[in-house]
């Protein structure tokens, strides 16, 4: 969320680079819903002034004068609940701003690709996609599935159900051990106030799993992604500054809609409605944030790098980034059957953006300030599985198994 001084006092700026994240900014609108709540308040300010000098008096004749003035700013309040709604029914909706070295571009064509790790490897035999690989032994198992939950949905067994469990286990032991970051096993469940904080809500409503509850009196919902609760555990908090940063890793399934991607990546695992994912979330002054998310790319890559999956770095576009984002990168792995590299991961930097729609401040010189928050993933096991079972496999339709994976699968040399 934006500071809506700033908003007011650089309306344009606002209205170009909100432009570069292809959201228009109807500035006639704003000024309009935003002078009329100003002017709301500050009769109803008024009025409750001139009350409370009638209150002082003991002259019985302002009595009723007082009683009119009451009704007054009962009125005035519930005009100014109404404005203050449709003020923020915009303002809900605006996206962060990207940062000035993010390029500028409507999609993923202007994400600019930074660097290349790994050697992508020739392959003597016919390749196999993961989805052929899992038809042996009916491991990767999309038919029963679909029967229980319906599409877009897997159920892994045997060796590949034991390759999630050491890719999940591998990925916390790195993140809590080599790089610090304090475990957590959080909530699926979470209320809108939650989503609400990390921008999920209101915009992106379509794309959650709303659950009923009887007899409650607030909405909630299955989590996309445990960045919605290692982020807001410092929601409406004061935090010392020497505790700063805090780093909160968490290993959880998500799940998401994914109502906008109708008819796209339909086969296999690499769009599904519940899937797991190690996330990583750093909670800093704002002034550290560039620096944090260069450190949170570093962690997200030693997975890769010890697992020898080849992969790029992607700095993504204005128009591509996610809603709360100021600048992202992505880590895409090489995806043999599709001969091209796929997103595993997306590190980003939210600035004080998440931080003021959570209340989440910290305590510096200048008084309490917001803080700023990151996210990313490390990483999203499904595709991370697809990635290095496509990779290591061998003609004889075995999977070899990395080095620094084997320890996890019980010392197996290869998936036969």
């Amino acid at each position: 969320m934006h500071n809506i001084k700033d908003l007011r006092k650089n309306l344009n700026i606002y209205k170009k680079k909100l432009s570069d994240r292809n959201f228009h900014l109807k500035t006639e609108l704003f000024k309009n819903l935003d002078d009329h709540n100003r002017k709301l308040v500050s009769e109803k300010e008024k009025l409750e002034q001139e009350k409370g000098i009638l209150s002082k008096s003991k002259d019985q004749s302002n009595f009723d004068k007082s009683k009119k003035i009451s009704e007054q700013i009962s009125k005035l309040s519930k005009e100014q609940i109404i404005s203050q709604k449709k003020l923020n029914d915009l303002l809900f909706i605006l996206p962060n701003l990207a940062q000035d070295d993010v390029p500028i571009g409507k999609d993923e064509k202007s994400n600019k690709i930074i660097k290349q790790y790994g050697k992508i490897k020739e392959f003597s035999f016919k390749l196999k996609s993961h989805t052929e690989i899992g038809l042996k032994d009916n491991n990767i198992d999309f038919e029963t599935a679909s029967k229980l939950s319906g599409s877009r949905f897997v159920i892994l067994k045997n060796k590949i159900a034991l390759l999630e469990r050491a890719l999940i286990n591998f990925m916390l032991d790195i993140h809590t051990t080599k790089f610090e970051y304090t475990e957590i096993s959080p909530p699926l469940i979470v209320n809108e106030d939650v989503m609400f904080g990390t921008g999920q809500l209101p915009k992106f409503k379509d794309d959650q799993f709303e659950i009923n509850f009887e007899n409650s009196d607030q909405r909630k919902y299955l989590i996309p992604t445990a960045e919605v609760v290692l982020t807001n555990l410092v929601r409406k908090s004061v935090i010392n500054k020497n505790l700063l940063p805090l780093r909160f890793v968490a290993s959880t399934p998500c799940f998401r809609k994914e109502a906008g991607s109708y008819g796209k990546d339909t086969k296999g695992m690499i769009r599904q409605h519940q899937f797991y994912k190690v996330e990583l979330v750093s909670i800093v002054e704002p002034k550290d944030c560039n620096k944090e998310l260069d450190r949170m790319l570093s962690c997200a890559k030693e997975i890769l790098n010890k697992l020898e999956i080849p992969y790029q770095i992607v700095l993504l576009s204005s128009g591509d980034m996610g809603f709360s984002s100021e600048k992202t990168y992505d880590i895409e792995v090489w995806i043999p059957s599709e001969n091209k590299y796929r997103e595993v991961s997306s590190c980003s930097s939210c600035g004080s953006f998440q931080a003021r729609r959570m209340g989440a401040k910290y305590k510096s010189q200048n008084g309490n300030e917001f803080l700023g928050t990151l996210n990313g993933s490390g990483l999203a096991v499904g595709r991370l599985m697809i990635s290095l079972l496509e990779n290591n496999q061998n003609k004889d339709g075995s999977i070899t198994i990395p080095n620094a994976l084997k320890k996890y699968m019980n010392n197996l040399d290869k998936i036969e």
